[in-house]
């Protein structure tokens, strides 16, 4: 059976021996590296370095491809948006003018706006893919209790821990759904023309949320039954102790954040300008 997407990947690496804890501390410290900043040298970095953590995670490029596409058709729009309605940012930000393409009014193509359409496009590649390994290398158990283990209610992280392992379990409903509905006749394939296959696509859809809304029904029942949310606090099954890999992990992020501030604010400003 395929993959689903955004689901829990067993393997035995570095990446996963680390506790959910570790790993969320270790994801927030990154992201802040990479958002506040838009020195090229850093980003760069932290790229390359996402590179070397997916290699060590050993998560194939493959079992996320789809969301991978999704991100980058969403780069491609979100890239296209800014030089529309800001096709002279890069111009704003960087003091200077270099044109390459003379086009109508603003739309002039320059080197300075593609210079920052670039680190755009680095902050993507360097935040989503370290949400996506964090994601699928964390057991939504253990996530949940990283969470309550950071000082979020326990109530939140069990509610977040139910949303992670019900999306595998929407990904195989909707599976088995459109195998009996092609097993009855209705055709989702591309024969059909488009307002045909949307029309089909609701004897998907619908079953699909009754089916979701009874099991929310049921899971609710279940924990009101058991007292869910009586007590302030709760005991983790999942929950881990520190390892020596997760003080190093932490300590090693927490020093690249570091480095990361230290270069970007050594001179006053976030931009790292080569065009001076």
């Amino acid at each position: 059976m395929a993959v689903e997407m955004l689901s829990f990947i067993d393997r035995k690496s570095p990446i996963h021996q680390l506790t959910g804890a570790t790993k969320l501390v270790c994801f927030l410290l990154w992201s802040f590296a990479a958002m506040l900043t838009y020195d090229t040298r850093i980003l760069v970095l932290l790229f390359i370095a996402s590179l070397l953590i997916f290699k060590i995670s050993k998560i194939k490029v493959r079992e996320i491809a789809f969301i991978l596409i999704l991100i980058l058709t969403f780069l491609l729009i979100n890239n296209i948006a800014i030089y529309v309605f800001a096709p002279q940012q890069g111009v704003a930000i960087y003091g200077t003018k270099h044109i390459l393409l003379q086009l109508v009014g603003n739309y002039d193509v320059t080197a300075e706006q593609l210079f920052y359409h670039l680190n755009i496009t680095l902050k993507y590649f360097v935040v989503i893919p370290a949400a996506l390994l964090f994601i699928v290398t964390t057991n939504p158990s253990e996530f949940a209790s990283s969470l309550n283990r950071i000082g979020v209610s326990y109530r939140i992280a069990y509610a977040v821990s139910i949303a992670l392992r019900y999306i595998p379990d929407i990904q195989r409903d909707y599976r088995t759904i459109a195998l009996a509905q092609q097993a009855r006749g209705v055709d989702l394939s591309r024969k059909e023309k488009l307002p045909t296959r949307i029309k089909n696509a609701a004897s998907i859809v619908l079953p699909l949320i009754f089916s979701s809304l009874d099991r929310i029904e049921i899971i609710s029942n279940v924990m009101d039954l058991r007292g869910f949310g009586k007590n302030k606090k709760r005991t983790w099954y999942r929950n881990r102790p520190f390892q020596k890999g997760d003080y190093i992990a932490i300590s090693l992020l927490l020093l690249l954040l570091i480095i990361s501030l230290v270069v970007t604010f050594y001179d006053g400003n976030r931009f790292y300008n080569p065009f001076v």
